[in-house]
């Protein structure tokens, strides 16, 4: 093993990559990492071990580094033993987060390496990367732990990584404790060892391909209680001691919940279990971390004694969010930041979904309703944005995280499923999670899969998606209709929702038989005139006084006449 760490690019050496996307040349298979933190000096030290495929050669490995003081870094060829270790070199480009590990002898394409990397760094004092975390017990005593918050950038201030969306890997974690204390993360524990009398190492069972922002650990001495669903996955509430009995709520609303989209999306949750954490600093609402998500206290424990109607509704809504993202942005991600709707959108929509049917008490349909004017208040402003917005470096990625990602996105799928039906609206969804598991995808493979859900050509009776959706409305006009022999294209209906910013306004004038209908950008205030050049696919829905059969029709142009 060796390096001299040369953290600030020092020797003058020009830095070997200068892009704040990384390169491609370089592929991350496999992370082994051990963590150790020190709750009483608040640090940490760590090793990090990645396995990495070379698709072309290349004497560099670029990766995301922030904070971290890197101490030795080594390259190893080969397996068994035929392993040779070279000493590299470390760089490191503050302005990108990003380190080179300079190797003497080229990496060659369809070679197997192993880089490794020891490092220390200060737990975080803000809220992202490894942080540091206090609450105070019933008696006053103040206690600390230590959990991780990652999206979007900050896993690479935890550990040395490729600290992208796409570069999907397993990980396989140890982290070192005090006996008095409990580590949790994504996995289960398969084995705990002595390290020493004062300090125990927790083995976490390798875990499924990944994305970095996903990965997540604590130390604490939190308490928990636990359930196993109907699939038989094991979930489990963790909790500062004295708050265990405000638990049992988010419990049973996540047994519900979890065995609700395993049935919805007929796709088995792929882990052994479901850990929610009440985190006492946390700066989000809730993050969801694959098998380990975390939560602000007011967003998962409940009082039954004090806490309000609405606070049950909230604690619902954001427990449904996050696991829906167990399999909506977990499962299948978005390739890059700029399609975080796809993540956000799809998750708070789900919200509205599951709650309805696991908790129809709770109403959840109205306040949708709301969510949606709310979304609609802030795009009607000339400062909004598009859904899917170019973003390159954190801080743009950050302002990504608003309404017009999350409520607006939720919305236009609501839409969506309103004018496609249900039913096929959730083939196209599950077509789409079975296609892209495990993967990174892009805003029209979602519209693809949509498109696809209704074949264009005869097709067997038994082969289509669910009992003959798509044939509904065939007597109609063409204009109005999909069948099963024209397809709606989703992809360029859902484009005109998500590449511009704002929405239309529809003015409807009846003029005898004929329905004159006309589109333009609402905007709000009378200062910003309406942009002439905007465009957008209407679904739109009308009964007759003839006839209480609901006609939908789609408008693609300017003006239009039914």
């Amino acid at each position: 093993f060796s390096a001299s760490a040369d953290q600030d690019g020092g020797n003058n050496m020009q830095f070997p990559w200068d892009k704040m996307r990384l390169p491609r040349h370089v592929i991350p298979v496999h992370y082994d990492l051990l963590i150790h933190p020190n709750l009483t000096t608040l640090t940490f030290s760590g090793s990090a071990k990645i396995e990495i495929t070379v698709t072309q050669q290349t004497s560099s490995v670029i990766l995301h580094s922030k904070r971290l003081h890197i101490t030795k870094a080594a390259i190893e060829a080969g397996a068994g033993g035929a392993r040779s270790v070279q000493e590299v070199q470390v760089l490191e480009h503050q302005p990108f987060e990003q380190v080179a590990l300079l190797a003497a002898e080229p990496l060659h394409p369809g070679h197997s390496y192993t880089v490794s990397i020891s490092y220390s760094a200060n737990l975080s004092e803000s809220f992202h990367g490894f942080y540091k975390s206090t609450y105070r017990t019933q008696n006053g005593e103040l206690r600390v732990l230590a959990s991780t918050q990652f999206e979007p950038t900050a896993a690479r201030m935890a550990f040395p990584c490729f600290d992208e969306p796409a570069f999907k890997a397993r990980f396989s974690i140890k982290i070192r404790r005090e006996p008095k204390h409990l580590a949790l993360s994504n996995m289960p524990i398969v084995k705990t060892v002595n390290i020493t009398s004062w300090l125990v190492e927790d083995h976490f069972d390798t875990s499924v391909k990944m994305s970095t922002y996903l990965v997540a650990f604590i130390v604490s001495d939190f308490k928990s209680v636990s359930k196993i669903t109907s699939h038989g996955i094991k979930i489990s509430v963790y909790t500062v001691p004295d708050k265990i009995n405000q638990a049992v709520y988010a419990l049973d609303a996540a047994v519900k919940l979890l065995d609700f989209y395993e049935d919805y999306f007929s796709i088995p949750y792929p882990l052994p279990k479901q850990d929610l954490a009440a985190i006492p600093d946390f700066q989000s609402g809730a993050m969801e971390n694959w098998g380990l998500t975390t939560y602000r206290e007011s967003a998962l424990l409940y009082d039954p004694e004090k806490s309000s109607a609405s606070s049950k509704l909230w604690t619902t809504m954001i427990i449904a969010h996050e696991l829906a993202h167990q399999w909506f942005g977990n499962l299948v991600t978005m390739e890059w930041w700029n399609d975080l709707w796809l993540n956000e959108g799809f998750a708070k929509f789900m919200e509205f979904v599951s709650v309805s049917i696991t908790h129809p008490e709770l109403r959840v349909e109205d306040y949708f309703l709301g969510k949606c004017l709310d979304a609609m208040e802030v795009d009607a402003l000339n400062s909004s944005h598009p859904v899917s917005t170019p973003v390159e470096d954190p801080a743009q990625i950050l302002e990504m995280f608003d309404d017009v990602s999350y409520e607006k996105g939720s919305c236009i799928l609501n839409m969506l499923r309103d004018y496609m039906t249900a039913d096929v609206f959730k083939a196209g969804l599950v077509q789409y999670l079975q296609k892209y598991s495990y993967q990174n995808t892009k805003n029209e493979d979602l519209w693809n899969s949509m498109t696809n859900i209704c074949p264009t050509v005869d097709t067997d009776e038994n082969e289509l998606q669910g009992d003959n959706f798509c044939r509904r409305n065939q007597l109609s006009s063409s204009s109005a209709h999909w069948t099963k022999r024209e397809t709606l294209d989703v992809r360029a209906m859902m484009n005109t929702w998500t590449l511009q910013k704002g929405f239309p306004l529809v003015t409807v004038t009846v003029r005898g038989k004929n329905v004159h209908l006309q589109q333009e950008h609402y905007m709000k205030g009378v200062d910003s005139p309406s942009s002439t050049e905007y465009l957008w696919h209407i679904p739109l829905t009308y009964i007759t006084s003839k006839s209480d059969t609901v006609q939908r029709f789609l408008m693609t142009t300017k003006i239009g006449e039914m």
